[in-house]
């Protein structure tokens, strides 16, 4: 891999790419060279385009305030041009967001996709790397397929996923036969903020657009298999999923009951498994990777949104509340932040994950 990539912002006025600003403000491999956003940003400071949208809880970076804002579809061809590989996260229609994707891809660039426009495209790969990063090599069949030598498109999964399934994966070699989560999800997750969304406050919403579907078939593509040059999502678990909005700024807590065709250990070594466990991230010391990816609390009122989002920088998954269930095997609660570890960080850490196994050269 190189010392250093150039990077361009898609979607750089967004809460996630405003959070993928900060995340790369300082990092050691990736220096943001472009920032991009829809016509009617273009040309314009960053200061001035993103003006009262900006929605973290820290200034705007010195360094982004005068970058001039480039248009991310009629200016792909520059892009392309100054930069190594691009973040992506627009709000646009799912066709929209797919034919751009592909054309910066045929553009010989790159894309690192938090949206969720191309998570079934058969040949894209959607990583967690503690997961599975063996799916980058279906990256070579997608390059096949755009007839490029260097673009390619690589994916996140949805937001919630990230504070459940990664507590999930190390139980498989039990058998993990189903599973049912109930999700309570934060509302910068819907892109807001108590300012910008005051009919959250003291509030709570039955329904997440979309979230229950992508909740029940995602995780059977992270599990899934590399066969005839595509991604063939697992047969099981069996997922059920319920989504619910709840008046929190950041975070995204899971309850889950999972069952099992084989016994389980005792739950002291479920436990052990959990608090030892260490994917590709961790073995390649990636820079955004946490040290301790998964974490169990002992104590009965953990993990809690506001004390446990940040853990790892919010790049960690938190656990609590490990017991046997009387319908299903085992029942407990997860959390993870879901624009860092869940968004942009996972962004992020997917590709250092690639850029280290050579696919951005």
């Amino acid at each position: 891999m190189k010392d250093f990539y150039n990077v361009g912002i898609i979607g750089a006025t967004g809460m996630v790419g405003q959070r993928f600003m900060l995340l790369l403000e300082n990092h050691p491999w990736f220096k943001v060279k472009v920032l991009a956003a829809s016509a009617r940003s273009a040309g314009k400071p960053y200061e001035e385009a993103v003006g009262p949208k900006w929605s973290m809880t820290v200034p705007i970076p010195q360094k982004y305030l005068q970058m001039t804002v480039m248009d991310a579809s009629a200016d792909a061809e520059k892009i392309a041009q100054q930069v190594d590989f691009v973040f992506c996260a627009v709000d646009m229609k799912k066709d929209e967001i797919k034919a751009l994707e592909e054309k910066y891809a045929k553009l010989e660039c790159p894309v690192i996709s938090n949206n969720s426009a191309n998570r079934f495209t058969p040949d894209v790969p959607m990583i967690v790397p503690e997961i599975n990063p063996e799916h980058a090599a279906v990256i070579e069949f997608q390059r096949k397929r755009l007839g490029t030598k260097r673009g390619f498109i690589a994916v996140k999964s949805n937001c919630s996923l990230q504070s459940y399934v990664p507590a999930l994966h190390p139980l498989r070699q039990f058998g993990l036969s189903k599973v049912l989560v109930c999700t309570y999800q934060a509302i910068s997750g819907a892109g807001k903020t108590f300012r910008s969304w005051p009919e959250m406050i003291d509030n709570v919403i039955p329904y997440i657009g979309g979230e229950e579907e992508k909740s029940e078939k995602e995780p059977l593509k992270l599990f899934g298999r590399l066969e005839n040059g595509v991604i063939v999502p697992a047969d099981s678990p069996a997922f059920t999923a319920q989504c619910i909005r709840v008046p929190v700024s950041d975070g995204h807590m899971g309850a889950v009951f999972a069952s099992f065709d084989r016994k389980l250990p005792p739950l002291n070594e479920i436990i052990d498994i959990w608090n030892n466990y260490k994917g590709e991230a961790q073995r390649r010391n990636l820079p955004s990777a946490p040290e301790q990816f998964l974490k169990y609390f002992d104590e009965d009122n953990r993990p809690q949104t506001g004390l446990d989002r940040m853990r790892e920088n919010g790049m960690g998954v938190s656990i609590g509340r490990l017991r046997e269930d009387t319908q299903y095997d085992i029942k407990f609660v997860c959390l993870s932040h879901n624009t860092i570890r869940g968004a942009a960080g996972g962004g992020v850490l997917m590709a250092e994950l690639l850029a280290s196994m050579g696919y951005m050269d």
